[in-house]
């Protein structure tokens, strides 16, 4: 077996294990929207409860986004992580037993610091180990899992939702939907003891040998080479939160924010958690709702492996933009049928599959693959957190405010809304997003603390 097999195989072991913290934060953050409804009917919930047991775990996810870049940075990426497995475990056992809403909230919210704190520390994590070359492509296998996590869980609320009548679903079925995310929290858990610390983080806690063993079963004969530049990177960097805030980074940091934050206020968990019964008020029966979302699923599915294929060959600003360009075709089209009451034919569902589609292929995967290249590595995973924090507050303001808006607002006004915000994230890519392909995160870093090498590198990625 050759050098380069070796390699190839263990790189592929660090991305599928790390990747599992994604398909559990799809697992975990899509379960409701099979169970919310009958959630609704258990606890005879108003709208803004239905919005706040949805967004329950979510404001976990805010905790869990804001203390694991800390963490990791003091305690290693990897130790972290196991940490979120027993979250995920502890809230799947806790919220599945539940049997008032109160208890059911906190059970959801220790379950979403484990989500909060996967979100940013399984990108990181391969972002760290990833070769430059196929860095975009590693990264998005994340994404991968997030969408492998929400099939899973859709198919799985689908045959526990057939598996009895309505009164079943309202007094068990919701159970056994959330409960049924301790087997890949185990498999996550487990699996972690197979993988090795992250090199970057390795190297920045004085462990050389061990970071340059990983680098070299990665890298092969550029392993050197790639080591000696983290280092001069590492010695040149302050490590502290406040630089992120400085001149040198700032821009850098208004990307990985305004990507965030647009990455969940363009509509995409609205479809996600509340596809069920957005379906519904339209007039179809729970059982062909169910299935529609199962079908979303595989659209998200199909075109998150086009952007897998796509990210290190046509770059993460040609995806954006064609993707969101898309997406805003789409929420317009959805809109319109809302507006004109155009339920009896396909195109209201043809219009969400052509969103679902644009996002998987570009604003899906790419976000958390720009927001773990472009920071320093001393300061990485502070950075990461903030960002990740960000997205967690547009995730909370979607899943709080959207049932409220259908109903109040109506669903043409809100996916109105959501258009809105898209044609802003395609200005925003536009003018200050540069290319990131191919470069090491340490040229990425010294590009950004250089005018000269920015403005190049912007320069190059509008040809």
């Amino acid at each position: 077996m050759s050098t380069a097999q070796i390699s190839k195989k263990y790189i592929i072991k660090l991305t599928v294990v790390a990747a599992l913290g994604g398909l559990l934060f799809g697992y975990d953050t899509a379960v409701i929207a099979g169970a919310i409804g009958f959630l609704q009917e258990k606890f005879n919930l108003s709208p803004a409860m239905v919005g706040w047991a949805a967004s329950s775990a979510i404001w976990g996810c805010v905790l869990g986004a804001l203390v694991a870049g800390y963490a990791s940075d003091k305690w290693g990426r990897k130790k972290i992580l196991l940490v979120t497995a027993l979250l995920f475990s502890l809230s799947a056992i806790w919220s599945a037993l539940a049997n008032d809403l109160s208890i059911f909230i906190v059970a959801r919210f220790i379950g979403g610091v484990g989500v909060g704190a996967a979100s940013m520390l399984s990108p990181l994590y391969i972002s760290e180990s990833a070769p430059a070359k196929i860095r975009g492509t590693l990264v998005s296998v994340y994404q991968l899992a997030i969408v492998l996590g929400i099939n899973i869980i859709y198919v799985v609320n689908y045959l526990i939702s057939v598996s009895g009548d309505p009164q079943w679903n309202i007094d068990l079925g919701w159970r056994w939907m959330l409960g049924s995310e301790i087997i890949p929290a185990g498999i996550f858990f487990i699996l972690l003891f197979l993988v090795p610390e992250s090199p970057r983080w390795l190297l920045a806690n004085g462990h050389d040998d061990k970071a340059r063993d990983i680098l070299s079963r990665i890298n092969g004969s550029e392993a050197m080479a790639i080591e000696n530049e983290i280092k001069s990177t590492l010695n040149e960097e302050r490590g502290t939160f406040k630089e992120l805030f400085g001149k040198k980074y700032r821009m850098a940091l208004i990307v990985g924010v305004v990507l965030a934050l647009f990455s969940q206020i363009t509509g995409i968990n609205a479809i996600i958690y509340f596809a069920p019964e957005i379906f519904k008020s339209i007039g179809m029966g729970v059982e062909s709702a169910f299935f529609q979302t199962i079908l979303i699923g595989i659209i998200n599915t199909i075109f998150t492996f086009l952007a897998i294929w796509l990210i290190d060959k046509a770059g993460r600003r040609k995806l954006l933009l064609g993707g969101v360009t898309g997406m805003i075709l789409c929420l317009l089209g959805t809109a319109l049928c809302f507006q004109f009451e155009l339920f009896g034919g396909p195109w209201l569902l043809l219009f969400i599959l052509g969103f679902i589609a644009s996002f998987a292929s570009s604003l899906g995967p790419i976000p958390w693959v720009l927001i773990s290249e472009i920071f320093p590595t001393k300061t990485r995973g502070v950075a990461m957190s903030f960002c990740t924090l960000i997205l967690w507050v547009g995730v909370i303001l979607i899943t709080q405010l959207t049932p409220m808006a259908l109903e109040n607002l109506g669903g043409a006004t809100t996916f109105f809304i959501f258009m809105g915000n898209s044609i802003f994230l395609l200005i925003f890519t536009w003018l200050f997003i540069p290319e990131t392909k191919q470069r090491s995160l340490e040229e990425i870093e010294k590009s950004w603390r250089s005018p000269e090498k920015l403005s190049e590198m912007d320069v190059k990625s509008k040809e």
